[in-house]
């Protein structure tokens, strides 16, 4: 396959990954915005704040985590910032991170799309996912 046609060949693999994410939406849209934040991270092991959802992602960088979670075969949930913007301002300041996407393991920030580039590449990542 070549790398035009094979849309994860940033991972420097010729595997198509499977599917892992599932997009979530809130159980209580209208509570405290901490605690709905807290809800959506506990919501999976494996949490992505992302912009666009596993199936379309709407910028690169969600694109390229979406990727290397897929490619590690890890289950994950994500939720989609551009679709409310409470979460997309509350969730810079619950984490102090101030870019998306952003991933959590076991209700902790792993970080961005840098980090986790690193991560994956370093083998760091596998052993956080496990």
């Amino acid at each position: 396959m070549s790398d035009e046609k094979n849309p994860f060949n940033i991972l420097g693999s010729e595997k198509v990954p499977q599917e892992g994410g599932t997009p979530v939406s809130e159980q209580n849209p209208t509570g405290d915005l901490n605690q709905r934040i807290k809800g959506l991270i506990e919501s999976s092991k494996v949490f992505l704040f992302m912009k666009g959802n596993p199936q379309m992602p709407q910028c690169g960088f969600s694109a390229n985590v979406v990727g290397i979670l897929n490619a590690m075969n890890a289950k994950y949930n994500t939720f989609d910032i551009l679709s409310d913007m409470d979460i997309r301002q509350g969730v810079k300041e619950f984490s102090n991170w101030p870019t998306y996407p952003q991933l959590y393991v076991n209700g902790q920030l792993v970080g961005g799309n840098d980090i986790i580039m690193e991560m994956y590449e370093s083998g760091d990542l596998e052993e956080v996912l496990k």
